[in-house]
């Protein structure tokens, strides 16, 4: 058993050995202390959503150090432990295993974040859900779909805003855009673009009927000022029209809110959460850019594909992962097989494990195309 145990701990240590070279553990305490500066500038909360954000990013980059020193202890310790420990102690030896294999999970966790190294993972993210064909049953599964999402970010310590939201008559959503913010929210949340099965008894079929429901899922990052991304006045149709929602003293009064339709791409954005037209438009060509910046990257992948004599698969027609409700609970991922028995807890925002998934399946895919 001692044996084994030692071969386990030598793994996790060449295991954090790599993360530590990958994460640049030196340059994010750099990156900290530079964090530090500007939080002690006199003029650091005029710009209070700017201050927030930072804040947001310190807590990320200390808990991050905080959690690979805390690894580092209990890696140096157990060596130590298990060093002093004889064959014949079999009650120190499973205690000794029992904390190797938490600190396997914990490393699994900050092992994710080494994937987390393209060049827009950081940025915060708008997803957006449109439900398919098959009316309120499509409508009721976007909006349990809206309610994952939420309250995955929410477990994460990330801000949800619902830039724009069209519900359905009867039931459920026919599409929303959610501005989920926090550090690399675009990075986890890059895996969940594309078609979302589901399969269920339909609470709206009275012969309570198995029904197959879809819905897309975009998820694009928020761009950043310094990055040029040209949009000229007359390629844009901008409409204003009544917010639609719950109500309110700001709801349903004047035209706020606005779309805008992208004339050369056909991309149609649209923003009622603010209580000026001027806030709705502002934010509406912030997902615009966003969009048009996500498409210029497919285009490129595309043409990438071409050259290599590959057949590529982008955009909203490739389904990539199926909920099955009835006559089994299966919640899985059709491109890196990852599954889950537990349905409820997948649909309560319980999806690290695909997300974690996902991001090993995606660096493995580029590591054999480098």
């Amino acid at each position: 058993m001692k044996h084994e145990l030692e071969e386990l701990l030598e793994e996790l240590k060449e295991r954090f050995k790599d993360i530590e070279q990958t994460l640049d553990v030196e340059s994010l305490k750099r990156e900290l202390r530079e964090l530090d500066k500007k939080m002690s500038a006199p003029n650091f909360w005029e710009d209070q959503k700017r201050a927030k954000e930072v804040l947001q990013k310190r807590k990320h980059l200390e808990e991050t150090l905080k959690r690979f020193e805390e690894i580092k202890s209990s890696l140096e310790g157990l060596s130590e432990i298990l060093e002093e420990t004889e064959d014949t102690d079999l009650e120190n030896l499973a205690l000794v295993e029992e904390e190797l294999k938490n600190l396997q999970k914990e490393i699994n966790k900050l092992e994710v974040k080494t994937y987390l190294s393209g060049e827009m993972d950081s940025k915060n993210a708008f997803l957006t859900i449109q439900a398919g064909a098959g009316g309120t049953e499509a409508c009721d599964w976007a909006q349990m779909l809206m309610r994952m999402y939420t309250r995955w970010a929410q477990r994460q310590g990330f801000t949800v805003e619902v830039v724009d939201i069209t519900p359905d008559d009867v039931a459920g959503i026919k599409s929303v855009t959610l501005h989920v913010k926090g550090p690399y929210a675009y990075g986890y949340l890059r895996g969940e673009g594309g078609v979302h099965r589901l399969v269920r008894i339909s609470p709206f079929d009275a012969n309570k009927r198995r029904h197959t429901s879809f819905a897309s899922v975009q998820v694009v990052p928020e761009i950043d000022e310094e990055i040029e991304i040209e949009i000229r006045p007359e390629d844009l149709k901008i409409e204003t029209f009544r917010a639609s929602g719950a109500g309110g003293q700001y709801v349903n009064t004047t035209d706020t809110a606005v779309r805008i339709t992208h004339i050369p791409t056909g991309i149609v954005v649209q923003c009622q959460d603010e209580r000026s037209q001027f806030q709705n438009r502002q934010k509406a060509l912030k997902i615009l850019k966003a969009k048009l910046y996500q498409l210029e990257l497919q285009k490129l992948e595309e043409k990438r594909k071409q050259y290599e004599g590959e057949k590529t698969e982008i955009g909203w027609g490739h389904q990539i992962r199926s909920y099955v409700f009835t006559p089994y609970q299966l919640v899985k991922d059709l491109r890196t097989g990852y599954e889950e028995t537990q349905v409820d807890r997948v649909m309560d925002g319980e999806i690290d494990g695909f997300i974690e998934a996902y991001l090993k399946w995606w660096a493995k895919g580029k590591k054999r195309e480098g």
